[in-house]
Order: C-alpha cells, then structure tokens, then sequence
C-alpha cells in the first residue's frame, strides 16, 4: 500500500470527521449536536491523528495533495494545495488534544449557559479554521483560515455581549488584526504580481525577495501573535469565557501569526534586516508583557501577558534563524498555558466569579488537584528542568547567548526570563499558600471528572510533551552546540533569581502595608501608558484637531469668503465704488452723462 495514500486520507479524514457536527445537522433537522457529541467529535479527531503522526515519525515521509484549481485568470492558477509535513502532522494531534481537554472542560464550566450548544459548535469551527491554516500549502487556502479564526475570536470573545467590556475587547481584537491583514494581503500582493503564483513551496529564493513583503509578512504576524504595538487586544480578550481564553492562547489564534513566519521562512533566511527587525521586536514585546505581568491582580490577565510574553519568544526564534525550534516552544507552551487557564477557570468558578489573586489564598488544601496542576504549569512556564517549557525555552537561550546578532535582545529576554518567574511565583504564593481570604459561605467543588479529567491530561503533557517532541519529532537542522558552562545554566541561574526576587515581592504584599509608588510599578500597573496613549491621546487630539478644522476653516473662513458675510462685504465694495460719482458736484454727473453716451455710441457701431 503507498504511505502517502494512507497519509493523505487519514488527515483529510481527520478534517472530515471534526466537521461532521457542523455538516450532519444541516443535512437532517432530526440530527441535534449536544456538547458531548462535539468534545466525542474532537476527541476521535484527535486518535485518527495520531496514526498520520507515527507514519511520519517512522518514515520522514512528507506529501502534498491538490485537490482543486480555481482559475479566475488563465495565466494565474490558484489550487486548493494541502501539505503534510513535520509542521502540520506534528500539530494536528496536540491542537486537537488541546481542544479535546479544553471543551471537556467547558461541558462543566458552561453548564448554565442557555446557548451552550451554539457555544461549542463556535469553538469548533474556530479550530477547523487554525487547522486549516496549518495544513495550508497556498497562500489562499492560508488566507482562509486566517480570516476564519480572526471571525470566530470576534464572535467567542464578545460571547457575554450584554457587557460593555467584552464587545470592546472583541472590536479591539478585530481590529488590531485588521491592521495586521493589511501586511498578508501586502505580501500576497507582491507574490501575485511577481511570482505569478501563491504556492509556499514555489516561494522565490531569498536572495531574490525584496524587504517590503517581508515586512508585510512581520506586520501580519504581529497583529495575529500581538506583538509590540499591536498587542492590547491579547489581555482584553480575557473578557470571554475561560474555555476561550484556553483554547485562544494555547494551540488557535495568537500562534497562527508565527506559523505563518515559520511557513514562509524560506523568504527570511538570508534577509538580515527582517530577522533583525523580528529578533528586536519580539525581545521588547517579550519583556513589555513580562513587565505588565508582574503587577497585575486578575489571575487570567497575568496568564494572558504570560502567553504574550512567550509570543515574543518566539518571535525572538524567528530572528534567530531557526523556525523548528520556534515550532518546538509552540507545540510545548500548548500544554501547560491551556492547563494554566483551565486551573484558573476552575478556581474562578469555585469563587464564585472572583478573579483578583488578594482575595484568595490557602486554595491547595481546599482545590488540590487543581492547584497541584497549576503548580506544573506555572513551574514548565518557568522553564524549569524536564518539564515542556524547557525543552524549548533554555534552547531558545542558549541558541542566543551563543549567537552573534544582538546584545540588547539577549539582555532583555533574559531580563523577561526573570520576570516570567517573578510573576508566576507570586501568583502561585498568592492563591495557594498563606490564611484563607475567601468568603466563608463559597461552595468549592472539584470531583466533577469534567475538571480534573482534563486538568491532569494537560499535566501529563506539561510533564512529557517536551521530552517526546525533542525525541521523536525535532528535526536535525537545530544542531547541539558546544559552550561554557556558564552560558549553560545562564537561563536556569537568571530563573532562580527571579524566584527569590518574587518571594521577596510577595512578602511585602502580605505585611498589608501599601507600597510606595514608583514610576516603575506605575508604569507596570498602567499596562506602560500604552493603552492610554493609543486609545485616549490620538482618540481626543485626532478630534479636536477635526473640530478646530470644521468650526475655523469652514464655518468662519468659508462663510466670511462665500457666505452671507462675503455677499454683505462685496455689496460694500461696490457702493463704496460707486459713491465718488454721487458727491454733489455738476463736473461729476455731467461726466458721468458723457461716459454713459459714449459707451452706448460704441457699443452701436
């Protein structure tokens, strides 16, 4: 039998079986989906594709299927090309995976919801579109699927519509991500227009592509992953329901504009300017959100400015040059950051809706599995040894201490190195350790298997995930490398400073003594002036600058010149003109007789 027959149709079976929920009901009204169908749906999913996986891991085999041509133009073929290679067999499993955990979880979590149906089939087809996106092999059916995800965090993030908050954090996602379509649709531009063609595989060699469709490509990939600049949509997202917020930053959505620079990285390998432009920005946007982090009471908005923390991470990979080792931390930092949140959601639901860390405390003896469970996620997001995160993490930083690129962003990665375990620690002391700061009447409830089912699934993955990828999967063009020791442990030593460092914070948070403000910790509880700066300042000058524009040049300049005034003033001139021949005296009517005669005299002949 041909392995790439079997490869094939396993994946497109994959696919298929994950939409049969959204197909069969529109085929028979007597076919109803229920939340259990579609987690049982997705979990089939997630089985058939492992065995496409274990063929590639055994094989190396990689195929490509067309299985369409769009031709609009004759000399501009668009097919609908899918390829199956490391990239997108490695990810479907642990997408899918993810997934299966996350709307298990939501079976309970949403429970009360009237429209929980609707809900899961959303979350469904908010997956097959970021499924899509990876098996994409054009720029089209990328495009896709693109879009697809940017649709359904809109419509999931605004879930709760009737608050003000989570419709302005679904515009501001929508919009930010406008921005960022602008560069992918730059590129596809410039592709159309030069290479004739949308295929990744046909992509022209690096030397022959210029800067400004990479730049398309960064921007594309920094409003999607929320980079610097484009990044406040990311923490106002957590105005959806937690399943959402799992499933957004753990395997969909923010790791879609990565992958895209992964895809396409063939165009950045031997453009300095792009990689260099990549490197800087993901090491500002990795410390930016660090910094945000350490100050902020909302549990998920600390992990939200953690996920954007690690984007920039990866980012800082992409500047390095090594798009696999990029792909390694996305697939690792899947398991413990959907776990992180779906620990979270589970302690905010036993509260009651409570989210500030102040007001919880002593939550191990009351929540064991779950607050043992967000201890290994809050440990692999340190990068602590043998867990996912640093499998990843410590290659990612040892690949740039010994690089010759950048000192800067070395400095200030390691510097959001430190932060990662400064506000993950603080976290964990603040919610699980220390006197109880809940309401006493707070019903807590944990032996549902909807919770710790899938909340101990994630932490086996946060434990072997990363040690299974790198052994099996990782492919050889990310060579060992040779250094000092003290580069070896650089990561670990600058992590354990970070620990004490937040013991030290948490203590001073507990003696209930406020702290003197500084402009440091303003300017991390302001979320560094960003929001204001962008939303308020151009918001109020752009206005009034418009208003200044309508009420001085228009009303006053235009009216004065053409409008009553101006009519009022021109009669003026005219009087004032015609009123020398009016003085009085006989030597100026009788000219003015004579000048009248002669004009009419004239005008006869």
């Amino acid at each position: 039998m041909d392995l790439s027959l079997v490869l094939n149709t396993l994946t497109l079976l994959t696919l298929t079986v994950l939409l049969t929920p959204i197909i069969l009901p529109l085929l028979s009204d007597s076919l109803k989906n229920t939340p259990t169908t579609i987690t049982n749906t997705v979990k089939t999913s997630f089985l058939i594709s492992l065995i496409p996986m274990t063929i590639y891991i055994h094989t190396g085999m990689e195929s490509l299927v067309s299985l369409w041509e769009w031709k609009f133009i004759m000399t501009f073929k668009i097919p609908i090309s899918l390829k199956m290679d490391f990239y997108s067999l490695t990810f479907f499993p642990i997408a899918l995976f993810v997934s299966w955990s996350i709307l298990q979880f939501a079976t309970w979590y949403m429970a009360s919801d009237p429209y929980i149906t609707k809900f899961f089939t959303y979350l469904l087809f908010f997956l097959t579109a970021m499924l899509i996106l990876i098996l994409a092999n054009n720029f089209f059916v990328l495009f896709i699927g693109w879009e697809g995800v940017g649709i359904m965090s809109f419509l999931l993030i605004s879930w709760w519509h009737g608050r003000a908050e989570a419709n302005t954090a679904a515009l501001q996602a929508i919009l930010y991500n406008r921005i960022g379509d602008i560069g992918l649709i730059l590129c596809m531009a410039w592709l159309a227009f030069t290479t004739n063609t949308w295929e990744i595989q046909q992509l022209p060699s690096p030397t022959q592509t210029p800067t400004l469709p990479l730049l398309g490509l960064i921007l594309a990939a920094t409003g999607k992953s929320a980079q610097f600049g484009l990044h406040p949509w990311l923490p106002a997202a957590m105005e959806g329901p937690t399943p959402v917020s799992a499933l957004l930053h753990s395997s969909t959505m923010v790791v879609a504009g990565i992958f895209l620079l992964i895809r396409t990285h063939p165009l950045f390998s031997n453009n300095q300017t792009a990689l260099t432009l990549c490197l800087c920005l993901g090491a500002l946007s990795t410390l930016f959100a660090a910094t945000c982090a350490l100050t902020q009471n909302d549990i998920k908005k600390i992990i939200a400015f953690s996920t954007s923390s690690q984007l920039g991470l990866m980012m800082v990979t992409i500047g390095l040059n090594l798009p696999q080792l990029a792909f390694l931390h996305i697939s690792t930092h899947a398991f413990f950051k959907a776990m992180l949140f779906l620990c979270s959601g589970s302690i905010i639901h036993s509260l009651n809706g409570e989210q500030d860390i102040r007001k919880m405390g002593g939550l191990q003896k009351m929540l064991p599995t779950t607050t043992a469970c967000l201890t290994i996620g809050n440990l692999a997001l340190m990068g602590t040894p043998f867990l996912a995160g640093f499998y990843s993490k410590d290659q990612i930083i040892e690949s740039l201490s010994t690089s010759y690129l950048n000192t800067w962003a070395l400095v200030l990665t390691l510097l959001a190195t430190s932060f990662t375990a400064v506000y993950t620690i603080r976290m964990a002391v603040l919610v699980q350790t220390g006197h109880t700061r809940i309401p006493t009447l707070t019903p807590m409830n944990e032996n549902n298997p909807a919770v710790t089912a899938p909340i101990t699934r994630l932490a086996l993955g946060s434990i072997t995930a990363g040690f299974f990828i790198t052994a099996y999967t990782l492919p050889a063009k990310t060579p060992p490398m040779t250094m000092p020791l003290s580069i070896k442990i650089t990561a670990l030593v600058v992590t354990a400073l970070g620990v004490v460092l937040a013991l030290e914070i948490t203590k001073m948070t507990q003696t209930l003594i406020l702290t003197k403000q500084t402009p440091f910790s303003n300017f991390s509880t302001s979320l560094g002036y960003f929001n204001p700066l962008t939303h308020r300042l151009n918001t109020t000058n752009l206005l009034s600058g418009s208003q200044n524009i309508a009420s001085h040049l228009i009303d006053l300049s235009w009216y004065k010149t053409f409008g009553p005034e101006g009519l009022a003033h021109l009669q003026q001139l005219a009087a004032k003109a015609a009123t020398p021949l009016h003085s009085g005296l006989i030597k100026a009517y009788l000219g003015s007789f004579a000048l009248s005669i002669f004009i009419i005299l004239m005008s006869s002949y």
